[in-house]
């Protein structure tokens, strides 16, 4: 580090500060380490984000170091048995013999990293308020280990504020200095489970540093891995970015759902209204109705932003009735399976009910914050017998109760089906003609005609 700071010393023949010497000579050091992708990479967190994000980074040709609590995650990493969906085997496996990729549990693998993502769960208490556990845990454990010359950037969804109120504070009790001796940003994940056409490596990358040179070594480190980077001014609108996106989709989805119920109400189809609005060209974006939301994402995010404007004093009236229409669809969509029930003559306890899909959407095995955990729920609560098909969950935990998957054609056994998740894998030709009864929450049966079927 002597020579580095000799070297500019040198070069700007003794006309800068030495703190600017400081800072142009660790900047440096770091950005000739990321160019020539010979910066070790480390991953804080790995799972539906930490891991593709891993992948990546170990693609371009860097050598990746994943960290985890979890030593079951570890041990599956280094023995390239991938457990998400998006990132197969074969390909972690190759990038783990090849020795770009490995994973430890062993936060004392900070001390050789140059880089540092913290890619780590932000779930909500039970309150509503943000749960910060698991950020400021891994901040304490990469503090312990820190040193000049690190990159780090948070990438768990949070609201705005986080990095610099948080994150910030607790790096900088090593003495060392941001934007000078290390540098710190905010870069929000965009990841989609299962969507076909954009995965990590092509989705716009957003970020933000604490100061304009840690946004320019944010920029340069992700321009490696990933197609397209996005930089803002600061980590506030970075954070402000992925709440943004998130609160769109679940007011959207709050109205399209609230609208549904309207023309359950008067009988209208829904979806073909929907169909018909979405042949505009301009103005008219179109969202589906639902049995409920999932995911990590869109259930949670804006309500970190409802909880951050409160601190503010602003009621974030669009976020809050949004949340209570999107949380009574699984409500809705039981009212609908005993009204069905109950125009054949049956009652809700006692009959046999099938659901079809688990996990939060389709075609992945995702359950968090599935709606089709509330549904089986609230059915058992009203005396329903319930099992289910789902080719990507094989077992189904709840509060007091365990499920395992059935075959698809159990549900010719029941007396309704209801399909909360539209998995392709299904065969809704067979389903159509094999049940008596069926709830569609998802207008899988769009191209079926039959008085066997009720459409939210």
């Amino acid at each position: 580090m002597k020579g580095a700071y000799s070297f500019v010393r040198l070069c700007e023949n003794d006309l800068v500060s030495d703190t600017q010497v400081a800072i142009e000579a660790t900047a440096k050091i770091l950005e000739e380490k990321i160019r020539t992708r010979t910066a070790r990479v480390g991953i804080v967190g790995l799972g539906y984000v930490g891991l593709p994000l891993a992948v990546e980074f170990a693609r371009a040709g860097f050598s990746v170091t994943g960290i985890d609590i979890s030593e079951d995650k570890t041990r599956r990493v280094n023995a390239g048995d991938s457990y998400v969906g998006d990132i197969p085997s074969t390909t972690l496996h190759s990038l783990v013999e090849s020795g770009k990729l490995k994973a430890t549990s062993d936060f004392r693998a900070v001390l050789e990293l140059d880089t540092i993502n913290i890619c780590v769960p932000t779930p909500l208490r039970k309150t509503k308020d943000p749960d910060m556990s698991f950020i400021v845990s891994s901040c304490q454990e990469i503090a312990r280990h820190f040193h000049a010359g690190t990159l780090v950037i948070l990438e768990s969804t949070t609201y705005p504020g986080t990095t610099d109120e948080v994150v910030l504070p607790m790096l900088s009790r090593s003495g060392l200095e941001v934007g000078r001796d290390f540098f710190l940003c905010f870069s929000p994940e965009r990841v989609d489970p299962g969507n076909p056409k954009f995965q990590t490596a092509n989705i716009p990358k957003v970020v933000g540093g604490v100061t304009r040179a840690c946004t320019e070594m944010g920029r340069l480190f992700y321009s490696q891995a990933l197609q397209q980077v996005v930089p803002v001014s600061g980590t506030q609108v970075a954070e402000m970015v992925k709440l943004l996106e998130n609160t769109f989709r679940m007011i959207n989805i709050g109205l399209v759902n609230e609208i549904a119920l309207m023309c359950d109400r008067i009988g209208i189809n829904v979806w073909e209204v929907i169909e018909a609005a979405a042949t505009k060209p301009f103005g008219f974006m179109p969202f589906y109705p639902g049995p409920g939301l999932g995911g990590h994402c869109i259930p949670i995010d804006p309500f970190y932003l409802s909880w951050k404007t409160k601190q503010a004093g602003i009621e974030a009236r669009f976020i809050d009735l949004a949340g209570y229409i999107n949380g009574q669809m699984p409500h809705f969509v039981v009212d609908k399976v005993q009204n069905a029930l109950n125009d054949r003559g049956k009652p809700v306890k006692g009959s046999r009910i099938h659901v079809m899909g688990v996990a939060y959407k389709r075609d992945i095995d995702d359950m968090r914050e599935s709606p089709a955990l509330d549904v089986v729920l609230l059915l058992e609560r009203r005396g329903g017998i319930v099992t289910y098909s789902d080719p990507h969950v094989p077992h189904l935990k709840l509060d007091d109760f365990e499920l395992d998957a059935r075959p698809e054609e159990s549900a010719a056994e029941a007396d309704c089906v209801v399909i909360v998740t539209d998995h392709a894998k299904f065969d809704y030709a067979a389903l159509v003609d094999r049940s008596s009864l069926i709830v569609d929450t998802r207008n899988a049966l769009k191209r079926f005609t039959s008085p066997k079927i009720v459409r939210l």
